[in-house]
């Protein structure tokens, strides 16, 4: 899909993966809508991508209707959705002060796949609308996932049950909507030089790039933001997760 000139929305975009997404599709001529709870940030990507704010709960069912009917009477259909909002806490199922708190497995859960899925459902549905190209196709679906999804540390029992929904969310989200033309896909990325990684200790920064393979070293936001591109540019990828991690297998902790 060329997107010259589509309407690209990119959820959770007011910082890290996502903001890289957004300058990087917007500088390749996309119409970028950036959503994000974070009222100032999304003001700012928006502001420096010549793009649209959406100050959005990405969870909430009304807020993300009306946004994205805000969306479609402003810029017109969506033709690609990047899901990036997302949030990664971490806590041990048992510890000294007792069980892990109810209310914060649900808040990761509730962010980071249920606020996939609203976003999913609800760009599917006005990219059905769209008129096909050529090839029949009439939208792209990219969900962010996690190596987590696969091997969890301990204390990431929330973060890695949320991205194991959303892989496990991408291939019944493919069959399902090719029908339309819609395609989706999922990123699985490792350990990536985000700001929040990027201002942790440095002992323990080293650790973590210890474990890395090859290249030894984070990856960098704008290679999530290539790998989007081409997820976009190459027709044949659909209903797969790709694994952006540099072949790092996490271990236990």
């Amino acid at each position: 899909m060329d997107i010259v000139n589509k309407v690209v929305i990119v959820a959770g975009g007011g910082s890290g993966l996502g903001q890289a997404t957004a300058m990087d599709l917007a500088e390749r001529g996309a119409k970028v809508v950036i959503v994000d709870l974070n009222e100032q940030a999304v003001n700012q990507v928006a502001h420096a991508v010549d793009g649209i704010a959406v100050a959005c709960d990405v969870a909430d069912d009304d807020a993300s209707h009306a946004a994205m009917r805000r969306i479609i009477d402003t810029v017109g259909l969506p033709a690609v959705l990047v899901n990036c909002a997302g949030v990664a806490p971490s806590a041990r199922i048992i510890s000294k002060k007792g069980p892990a708190s109810l209310g914060d497995f649900e808040r990761v859960i509730r962010i980071n796949l249920l606020g996939t899925f609203n976003w999913l459902r609800l760009a599917a549905d006005a990219m059905k609308d769209n008129i096909a190209d050529t090839d029949g196709a009439r939208g792209v679906i990219i969900n962010t996932a996690s190596i987590a999804a696969y091997e969890g540390q301990i204390g990431q029992s929330a973060y890695a049950a949320s991205k194991g929904g959303v892989v496990s969310l991408t291939l019944p989200a493919a069959r399902e909507l090719a029908r339309y033309g819609i395609r989706v896909m999922a990123i699985a990325p490792g350990l990536f030089g985000t700001a929040m990684l990027e201002s942790i200790d440095e002992e323990i920064k080293d650790r973590l790039i210890a474990d890395i393979p090859f290249p030894h070293c984070f990856g960098k936001p704008s290679e999530y933001s290539a790998m989007v591109r081409a997820i976009i540019e190459n027709p044949m990828l659909n209903g797969s997760v790709i694994r952006l991690d540099a072949a790092l297998r996490m271990q236990a902790q």
